[in-house]
């Protein structure tokens, strides 16, 4: 634990000399980037800008990152947006549907609990209307073979073979 700064002296002298003792006893000595300069920035970035940078260096989704800064209303407005390409690109109806009620679920608890900053109405996702566009996109189903009845053979080759 640091030890508390003396009375009488200054923040910037105390923090100077806790500074200039780390280095003394090679506190500094192995960190990577020692010895190269700090990057520049060519202009003033805002908050948005570094989060973008970040989330590009992290290889990260862009837009999933902007939705995660937004107020959870305008989130889920958006989510709702994209619901309908993503019960799309499900296998299964079953896994349509889950995912349409999870949206609803999370729309629910945002009803249900106390919101920060400002409230926005999201509406429920209609899940029979969503089923029911999942199944118009989805290719007909090919019809099964009609079973082949085995060649019948003659009684005389049945009492031969």
């Amino acid at each position: 634990m640091t030890e508390r700064k003396p009375d009488g002296m200054s923040f910037d002298t105390w923090v100077e000399r806790q500074i200039d003792r780390a280095r003394a006893e090679g506190a500094f000595d192995d960190l990577a980037p020692a010895g190269k300069p700090l990057p520049r920035r060519d202009r003033e970035e805002t908050a948005y800008d570094w989060a973008l940078a970040w989330a590009r260096r992290e290889d990260g989704d862009a837009g999933t990152l902007v939705a995660g800064m937004l107020p959870t209303g305008f989130g889920l407005r958006k989510e709702r947006e994209q619901l309908p390409a993503l019960v799309a690109r499900q296998p299964t109806e079953a896994a349509a549907r889950a995912v349409v009620e999870a949206h609803n679920a999370r729309v629910d608890q945002y009803y249900r609990r106390p919101v920060e900053g400002v409230w926005v109405p999201v509406g429920m996702a209609d899940v029979d209307a969503e089923l029911a566009a999942w199944r118009r996109n989805r290719p007909p189903a090919p019809s099964p073979e009609p079973p082949v009845a085995p060649a019948r053979r003659g009684w005389w080759r049945r009492r031969a073979g």
